[in-house]
């Protein structure tokens, strides 16, 4: 009977300290890649776009931000993930805001609850994506007033931005790969094929 019971505590050991395991290396490029892709999109926002009252950085970055710097393996962290979601989302978001802007709370479950269906149609699933909707129907008076415009800038641009530096900061990373598909634009072009072909 303690041979078993031994073993299962061992066994449980081994888990609980393989899950514990401070690796500072990869700490340190998360941090980097979160600060650098952050920091750019909020410095653009601030010194390129304050002046024409375009938002560049919204809250749903930086759950994007979490995933793309620090969970980069997950499927929902992946380029057209990251990308397709926030689009999706953001666009689905302005039309329910459209359609429907009163009552609040009906405007917010609808833009939220379709965005979720759209993105697992799509197969773009981003949970940041639902938080990108919402911002579309709560939002400030400025970033309502860009209708369509916030699916464009801040939503593509400031996604694009944020994808951009992931690539770069995880190439340079020895131990990280992303994307996790290393041909992930031909798999995007294979299921989104350019108009025409």
């Amino acid at each position: 009977m303690r041979t078993p019971l031994r073993r299962h505590t061992r066994r449980i050991k081994v888990i609980v300290y393989q899950e514990t395991l401070f690796d500072y290396k990869e700490h340190c490029w998360t941090f980097l890649g979160a600060f650098l892709g952050i920091g750019l999109v909020g410095m653009l926002s601030q010194y390129r776009l304050a002046p024409v009252d375009a938002p560049l950085l919204i809250g749903s970055f930086g759950a994007s931000s979490v995933l793309i710097y620090g969970v980069i393996n997950s499927p929902l962290a992946q380029p057209r993930n990251l990308v397709g979601g926030h689009v999706l989302s953001a666009f689905i978001g302005v039309t329910v805001h459209l359609l429907v802007p009163q009552p609040l709370w009906l405007a917010a479950a609808l833009a939220v609850s379709l965005a979720i269906v759209g993105m697992q149609i799509t197969k773009t699933l981003h949970p940041p994506g639902g938080a990108t909707a919402l911002i579309a129907i709560i939002g400030s008076p400025q970033l309502k007033a860009l209708g369509y415009w916030y699916v464009v800038v801040p939503v593509l641009v400031g996604a694009v931005l944020l994808l951009l530096v992931a690539v770069v900061i995880n190439k340079l990373a020895p131990t990280r790969h992303y994307p996790a598909n290393k041909n992930w634009y031909r798999v995007w072009r294979r299921t989104y094929p350019p108009a025409g072909l």
